[in-house]
C-alpha cells in the first residue's frame, strides 16, 4: 500500500466557522482524521431512574408525548411480540423532581426490583435503578461500564423518523411483530432532539428512534430488517450510520438535502480523496 502523506489542518469552530463545523461533525470518516476537540459541558446534575413493567402499547402510541416527556430520559422496550413495552424513566432530580410518577401509570406498574432490558437476562450490569439518585453517568446509560453491555453477542439496527410519525411506526411493527419477534432480543423506542448536523439522522426534525438487538443469525436478520425498511422507510425514516441496515448506501446519502454540501467539504477537506472508501463513494457518489 502507498504512503500517503498528509499536510494539511485545519480548525473547525461553531463560533467562527458555524457551517462547515455542522457539516463536519457526522464526517463518516471521509474528511480526515479528528486530533482534537473541544467539547461544549454543563454543570453536573444527578438522575434517579425507574422501570415500569406492562405499559400497553396502545398507550405509548396515543400518548406518545406524554410518555417521552415524563423525564429527561425516556425508553421503551419491547419484542413486538406482545401488547405492552417496559419503560425507562430517568428524571433530573434538579428538573424534573425525585419522584416517579406513581405506582400506577399509564396501566403500567411500577417495578418491584431491577430489570434488565432484555427479558430473563439478570440486571446486575444495567445501572441503578428503583429511584436511587446518583451522578449522570451512573444512571443516563442503561449498563454499568465496568460490565459487558446488553447481551454481548448480538446484532444492531436502528431507524430515525420524524417524532410525528411515531404513531404509525409503532403500529406498523406490532403488524410484523410475529415475523420479528422470534429474532429480537429487545427493540427500543426513544426520543431525539433536533439537530442541524448535515449527516445526522435527526437533522432539522424532532425524531424517534426505534432501535433493535437481534440475535447474532445474520441472514434471517438482514431479512427482517429489509422488512422493517419497507414499512418505516415511507414515514421518513433514516438509518443510523453505524448499525445494520439493508437499502442500498446510494439510497441513504439521498435522504439528506445536505449531501451536496457534504460533498463540497469532502473535496475541499481532502481533495485527494485520501479518506473515502466504497462505502462513501457510493453513498455520497463520488468519484
Amino acid at each position: 500500500m502507498p504512503h500517503v502523506l498528509l499536510r494539511s489542518r485545519c480548525h473547525l469552530s461553531r463560533a467562527e466557522d458555524p457551517d462547515r463545523f455542522a457539516g463536519s461533525v457526522v464526517g463518516l470518516g471521509a474528511l480526515g482524521a479528528v486530533v482534537g476537540l473541544t467539547l461544549a459541558v454543563e454543570p453536573a446534575f444527578e438522575v434517579a431512574q425507574w422501570v415500569y413493567d406492562d405499559v400497553p402499547l396502545d398507550r405509548i402510541a396515543d400518548r406518545f408525548d406524554e410518555v417521552f416527556g415524563a423525564a429527561y430520559s425516556v425508553s421503551a422496550f419491547t419484542d413486538w411480540g406482545g401488547d405492552t413495552a417496559n419503560v425507562w424513566v430517568k428524571r433530573r432530580t434538579d428538573r424534573e423532581g425525585g419522584a416517579h410518577p406513581g405506582k400506577r401509570w399509564l396501566n403500567g406498574r411500577l417495578a418491584d426490583g431491577p430489570r434488565h432490558p432484555v427479558p430473563g437476562l439478570s440486571p446486575a450490569h444495567c445501572t441503578e435503578q428503583l429511584g436511587l439518585p446518583g451522578p449522570w453517568h451512573e444512571r443516563l446509560p442503561h449498563f454499568r461500564p465496568d460490565f459487558t453491555p446488553s447481551a454481548g453477542d448480538e446484532l444492531q439496527s436502528e431507524l430515525l423518523l420524524p417524532r410525528e410519525a411515531a404513531p404509525a411506526a409503532v403500529a406498523a411493527l406490532r403488524a410484523l411483530g410475529p415475523r420479528i419477534a422470534p429474532l429480537l432480543l429487545t427493540s427500543e423506542i426513544r426520543t431525539v432532539a433536533a439537530d442541524d448536523l448535515w449527516l445526522s439522522p435527526c437533522y432539522g426534525r424532532d425524531s424517534v428512534a426505534v432501535h433493535c438487538t437481534w440475535h447474532p443469525v445474520e441472514e434471517p436478520v438482514r431479512q427482517a430488517i429489509t422488512l422493517i425498511e419497507a414499512e418505516l422507510l415511507p414515514l421518513g425514516a433514516r438509518p443510523h450510520w453505524g448499525k445494520l441496515f439493508a437499502l442500498r448506501a446510494e439510497a441513504v446519502g439521498a435522504l439528506y438535502e445536505r449531501a451536496d454540501d457534504f460533498r463540497r467539504l469532502m473535496t475541499a477537506l481532502d481533495p485527494r480523496a485520501a479518506f473515502r472508501n466504497d462505502f462513501i463513494a457510493a453513498a455520497l457518489a463520488t468519484q
